[in-house]
C-alpha cells in the first residue's frame, strides 16, 4: 500500500482502537487479513493475553500499539481488512490504495470521510472554501486548483468550528471601532489569519491581530504569509508571553493547544491587559498532577490514569473558576471529537463585571482543601 493510503488507514484505525480500548469489557475478537495478489495473511489479537499472532510469530503488544504495527506492515501488502467484534456490534475497516471505508454491524457502510469530524460536513461553513480560496491556499488548506487537501480536511473543520464557537463573542465586540486580538503561542497563525479574514471580510469589522511566539522560525513564516496576503493589520512578535505588554487595548486573547502552564501564561496576559474576551483550548496538563492531595477519594485516584484525568479536570476547572473570580462569565465546551485528541475542551470567557467575590472564596477553599498552588494565581490579586 502507498504512504498516503497508509496514513489514512492509521488515522481511521486509531479511532477504532481508541473506542475499543475504552470498551474492553465488551470486546469479543480482533483480527485482520492482509492481501497480496490472491494470497491472504491473517493476524489475530488475543485480547486477554495482549498477544498478537501474525505470520507465525507471537508478540506481546498493547492494544493501543496495534495501529502503528499494522501501518508498518501495510507497506508490504495490497490491502487490509481489519475487524473488531464487540457484543452486539462488529466494525470492519477496509483499506487499499483506492481508499478507506468502515462497515459497522455488516449493514451500514460509512465511507472514510463519514467516520469522524475530519470530513467536509453537510452544513454551511463560516469560512467558505470558494470565497476564502486565496487565504486557504496561502495557509495550505487548499491546493492550487482550489480543492481541499486530504490531509488538511481535519484542520479545515477544526478552524471553521473554532470560528463557529466564538462567533457570538465577536458579535459582542461589534461596538468596538477596532477589535484587537492577541494570539498567544501563535505558531503558524492559522487561527489569526482565518479570524482576520472572518472579522474583516465577513463581519465587516475593523480588526488588528498580534501573534506572539518564542520561535523565530514560525514568526518569520507568519510575517511572510501576512505579506503575501497583504494583511497589513497584523504584527508578529518573537517574545516570551510573560514579558509582553501591548501598546493598545486588547479585546480578545486566543490560545490554541498551549502546553501545560503556557495556557496559564496566555490567560495571565488576558488578565493583565483586561481583555474583554478570552478563548483558549488547553493542551497537556502537568502542574497540578503532583500537587493535589485529596484523601477522601484516594481509593479511586490511586489508579494512575484516574489521578491524571482528575488532574486534567481540576486544572481546567480551576482556570474557569479563577476567571470567574475576575468578573468573567465562563463556558466550557467540547471543541473537537475526543477521537482526534483527548485535549478537546474550549474555554470561553467574557468580561461582565469587576470581581466575583463568591467565586474567589470558592477558589480559596478548594486551594486549601487540595493543597494546590496553581500557576494562574500569580496573575491575580487575592
Amino acid at each position: 500500500m502507498k504512504k498516503q493510503a497508509i496514513e489514512k488507514l492509521g488515522f481511521m484505525l486509531q479511532g477504532m482502537i481508541t473506542r475499543a480500548d475504552e470498551n474492553k469489557s465488551y470486546l469479543k475478537a480482533i483480527f485482520f487479513i492482509f492481501k497480496s495478489g490472491l494470497k491472504q495473511y491473517k493476524g489475530i489479537y488475543d485480547i486477554e493475553k495482549s498477544l498478537l499472532n501474525f505470520n507465525g510469530k507471537n508478540e506481546y503488544m498493547k492494544l493501543t500499539n496495534i495501529p502503528q504495527y499494522v501501518c508498518m506492515e501495510a507497506f508490504n501488502y495490497d490491502s487490509i481488512e481489519f475487524v473488531i467484534e464487540e457484543r452486539g456490534r462488529k466494525s470492519i475497516l477496509y483499506a487499499d490504495n483506492k481508499g478507506v471505508k468502515i462497515i459497522k454491524d455488516d449493514k451500514e457502510e460509512l465511507p472514510s470521510d463519514k467516520v469522524s469530524t475530519s470530513h467536509i460536513l453537510n452544513r454551511n461553513y463560516y469560512i467558505n472554501a470558494s470565497e476564502a480560496s486565496e487565504l486557504l491556499k496561502e495557509i495550505g488548506i487548499l491546493t492550487k486548483e482550489g480543492k481541499i487537501k486530504n490531509d488538511m480536511i481535519r484542520k479545515y473543520n477544526q478552524i471553521d468550528h473554532f470560528v463557529e464557537l466564538i462567533d457570538e463573542i465577536i458579535d459582542d465586540l461589534s461596538d468596538e471601532d477596532v477589535i484587537n486580538v492577541i494570539d498567544c503561542g501563535c505558531g503558524k497563525s492559522y487561527l489569526s489569519f482565518v479570524l482576520n479574514y472572518y472579522i474583516k471580510e465577513k463581519k465587516k469589522k475593523n480588526c488588528y491581530f498580534i501573534g506572539i511566539d518564542r520561535s523565530e522560525k514560525v514568526i518569520e513564516s507568519s510575517k511572510e504569509i501576512a505579506k503575501r496576503l497583504n494583511y497589513k493589520n497584523m504584527e508578529f512578535i518573537c517574545e516570551d508571553i510573560n514579558n509582553y505588554l501591548p501598546n493598545r487595548k486588547i479585546d480578545m486573547v486566543i490560545s490554541l493547544h498551549a502546553c501545560d502552564t503556557a495556557t496559564d501564561m496566555a490567560l495571565g496576559l488576558a488578565l493583565r491587559t483586561k481583555s474583554k474576551a478570552i478563548v483558549c483550548v488547553p493542551c497537556c496538563h502537568k502542574e497540578l498532577l503532583e500537587q493535589y492531595n485529596f484523601n477522601e477519594i484516594e481509593p479511586i485516584i490511586k489508579h494512575g490514569i484516574f489521578k491524571a484525568r482528575f488532574a486534567d479536570i481540576l486544572t481546567d476547572g480551576i482556570r474557569a473558576l479563577l476567571l470567574e473570580s475576575q468578573g468573567y462569565k465562563v463556558s466550557v465546551v467540547e471543541y473537537i471529537s475526543p477521537l482526534e485528541t483527548p485535549k478537546n475542551l474550549l474555554i470561553r470567557a467574557k468580561k461582565v463585571s469587576d470581581k466575583n467575590l463568591k467565586a474567589l472564596e470558592e477558589y480559596k477553599a478548594i486551594k486549601k482543601k487540595l493543597s494546590i498552588n496553581p500557576y494562574l494565581e500569580r496573575y491575580i490579586n487575592l
